[in-house]
């Protein structure tokens, strides 16, 4: 998804679509996890690992595959729904058996941060792979077939996913599940911790959004190749991989709520003057601090989450906060679009860093206890 969501807003601006048309193509990345997620979490409540696991390669590889064969704007926007859906699922299943495995909250935190280094290592492959294909696989850069290669590969990758996680064994159902009352989503959200929790995350992953939107829209209007753009995205990356290999180390001194604080204002920082590099190697660099910053968030979020809500609802938990910030991703690149439109990129990056900066506020408060309070 993440070598996707960098090729298919550079096919679009190639072919002479808007910014606003890139940030609603961008949306649709998250608008099938925000209707999926939470079916997804209860079924993988009920069903465990594999299977869901299964319907998501096969999603993911096959909607590829279309823009791969008819690389025209309405099939990148089926390519777009169909990765989305895919990786969120996935992601759920994983989330959820992961942290069933771990038996306390340090084991929590040391686990989410190793599992954390996959989506950080896909956003820095994806990216660079599909951006040096698209310069150089073609007759010339930026041709279609180079995109047609670009596609071909990101196909390739769900396959490896099912290689490598088909003969992890199931975990039993928990206890709790066959006697447990109806569901209903509102019993999660009227837990203060968990809105706080989803605050928090929504802010967190606006940054991320808006990184994503923002970095092809500038490098397209500075004229930087494809293959610039990917290792701008793939800094990024690799800088939030870097940080995650020391996290579990990091995270056996410092508290949950204490680093997710303190990276939404180091975040609000660098976002103060992101769009103020001049080249393309200072905003590489900015983009590094970016990723070591952004790169603690999710392993404390997905910590905290598992130790505020009951075991046999982790999977529904999981789907909801899933659900929430796919709903913003569905509507903020078009937003994004919209404004990038009428007064440029950087004040983009002004407003979401003001927004997040005065979220830490609100993080400072994500301490789990055995009666989390408001």
């Amino acid at each position: 998804m993440a070598g996707m969501r960098m090729a298919i807003p550079l096919l679009a601006l190639q072919q002479g679509f808007s910014a606003v048309a890139v940030g609603a193509l961008l949306a649709l990345f998250a608008l099938a996890p925000m209707f999926l997620a939470l079916p997804a979490g209860r079924y993988s409540d009920r069903r465990g690992l594999q299977k869901l696991m299964r319907i998501s390669v096969v999603l993911a590889a096959c909607g590829v595959v279309l823009s791969a064969v008819w690389p025209i704007f309405p099939v990148m926007c089926v390519s777009a729904l169909a990765a989305g859906g895919a990786t969120g699922m996935a992601v759920i299943a994983l989330q959820r058996h992961v942290g069933r495995m771990a038996k306390d909250p340090a084991e929590l935190k040391v686990a989410f941060s190793w599992l954390s280094l996959g989506p950080a290592v896909s956003n820095f492959v994806g990216p660079v792979l599909a951006g040096v294909l698209i310069d150089f696989s073609g007759p010339e850069a930026a041709h279609i077939s180079g995109f047609r290669w670009a596609f071909l590969l990101m196909a390739v990758f769900p396959l490896v996913t099912w290689f490598c996680v088909r003969k992890v064994p199931e975990l039993g159902l928990s206890p709790e599940l066959p006697n447990a009352e109806p569901r209903r989503v509102w019993d999660l959200l009227a837990e203060p911790m968990l809105r706080r929790l989803l605050g928090v995350n929504w802010l967190l992953s606006s940054c991320w959004d808006v990184h994503t939107f923002v970095v092809p829209v500038l490098g397209h209007e500075r004229g930087y190749s494809a293959s610039v753009v990917g290792s701008i995205l793939g800094s990024f990356a690799l800088a939030a991989a870097f940080i995650r290999v020391c996290l579990p180390f990091i995270s056996r001194h410092v508290k949950e709520h204490q680093i997710i604080s303190g990276a939404m204002v180091c975040t609000a920082l660098l976002f103060a003057v992101y769009p103020l590099m001049p080249s393309a190697l200072s905003m590489g660099v900015c983009s590094v601090f970016l990723g070591l910053v952004l790169g603690t968030v999710q392993p404390m979020i997905m910590s905290t989450l598992h130790q505020i809500t009951p075991q046999h609802r982790q999977g529904e938990a999981l789907g909801l906060r899933l659900m929430s910030i796919n709903a913003s991703s569905v509507l903020m690149p078009m937003l994004f679009g919209t404004v990038g439109a009428m007064v440029g990129v950087a004040p983009l990056f002004w407003v979401v860093g003001a927004a997040v900066g005065s979220g830490a506020r609100g993080a400072w408060g994500l301490r789990p206890g055995p009666e989390p309070k408001a």
